[in-house]
């Protein structure tokens, strides 16, 4: 299980979930709940975690992700409220 006290200090993975975190916060369609989605990178493998308000956001939030890694490389283990 990946938590955020196991993200990478390799700058490469904190570049990838700063990119995603910028993107999420960027679109403001989405809730506070998605906005605050906890994002890990290890290697490269991107894994999202916590709580959203629909399958919309869960969707949009891995699609965001997806953009910066390969879709191969994210595990959505979001849940929806």
């Amino acid at each position: 299980m990946q938590t955020a006290d196991k993200q990478s200090n390799a700058k490469s993975d904190r570049d990838t979930t700063a990119k995603i975190r910028k993107e999420i916060m960027a679109d403001k369609d989405l809730s506070t709940y998605a906005h605050n989605v906890k994002i890990v990178t290890i290697n490269g493998a991107v894994t999202l975690k916590g709580p959203v308000k629909s399958d919309d956001e869960k969707a949009k939030i891995a699609e965001i992700a997806a953009s910066v890694v390969s879709a191969d490389k994210v595990t959505n283990e979001i849940t929806v409220k």
